[in-house]
């Protein structure tokens, strides 16, 4: 809201960058790049290309829909394609109460984004495709570095990622002239999210995957609605409408149908207490 789409990536990504990059070497992780096979590095090529249209495509919905809660709510949809590229691809299965789950969580970001016209044209809040867009691509992405993660460190996907988003920020500055400077107080910002966000919470986020299934990191990372809700209420004071909020509870009532789809209740036996 303060500083252009280019300049915000710059910022973003080049602070972001810089964290990982001395963390890594903290961890020794650079290394082993020298034993790198060629396809490893076909695969980072593959997903920063992948990481820049998502990205692109996420900011680009933040930036058009104006409460951030409800950009968060509509991306529970992703889980949804992270699950059935997963079922397709990884082997992963999912049973009936998975299945009415993705159907709960489709339905609730229809509920969202619905504006309540029949044209086609104007049947959802502008901005919901670009978060359908990121979803496929960020499923894609997921799916590539789960079929990597124990040849490709973590941090060094992470750094692949911010470098070649920070390439992209760079190239689409250029093309647009605008200003690098900017005020301090957007600059604080950006530096408090950029250590949260492209450092903490993607280096999490693919820590994750060395130990649980793709589809089980999907689900829990789709809880970050309710504290995006809670955050843009603080800082911008905003609240979502009752009808996008009902929307947002059913993706999440229907994602934890998908978590706890797997369970199963233990089998009573005659001389087991209750």
């Amino acid at each position: 809201m303060e500083v252009s789409l280019p300049q915000f990536g710059v910022y973003w990504f080049a602070i972001g960058l810089t964290w990982i990059f001395f963390y890594g070497c903290t961890q020794k992780t650079y290394r082993s790049i020298k034993q790198f096979a060629k396809r490893n590095l076909g695969i980072l090529l593959i997903l920063g290309i992948i990481e820049v249209a998502g990205s692109y495509f996420f900011f680009k919905a933040i930036h058009t829909i104006s409460n951030p809660a409800i950009t968060s709510f509509i991306g529970n949809i992703s889980p949804v394609f992270v699950i059935s590229l997963g079922f397709f691809l990884l082997k992963e299965r999912f049973n009936r109460k998975e299945f009415i789950g993705m159907v709960l969580a489709v339905m609730g970001a229809f509920i969202i984004s619905y504006k309540g016209n029949t044209s086609i044209d104007d049947m959802f809040i502008d901005g919901t495709q670009y978060v359908l867009y990121s979803g496929v691509f960020s499923a894609v992405s997921s799916v590539i570095i789960k079929k990597n993660i124990r040849n490709i460190n973590p941090i060094i996907l992470t750094t692949n990622r911010s470098f070649f988003l920070l390439i992209f920020s760079i190239i689409a500055l250029l093309y647009t002239e605008d200003p690098l400077a900017i005020s301090f107080k957007p600059l604080l910002n950006i530096f408090i999210g950029a250590s949260l966000g492209p450092f903490l919470t993607v280096i999490a986020g693919y820590l994750a995957l060395q130990y649980i299934p793709l589809s089980q990191k999907a689900i829990i990372n789709s809880t970050k609605g309710l504290f995006v809700l809670f955050g843009a209420y603080l800082y911008f004071g905003q609240f979502p409408e009752t009808i996008a909020l009902i929307g947002g509870l059913i993706t999440i009532l229907g994602l934890l149908l998908i978590a706890f789809g797997k369970s199963k209740l233990p089998k009573f036996r005659k001389d087991q207490d209750f």
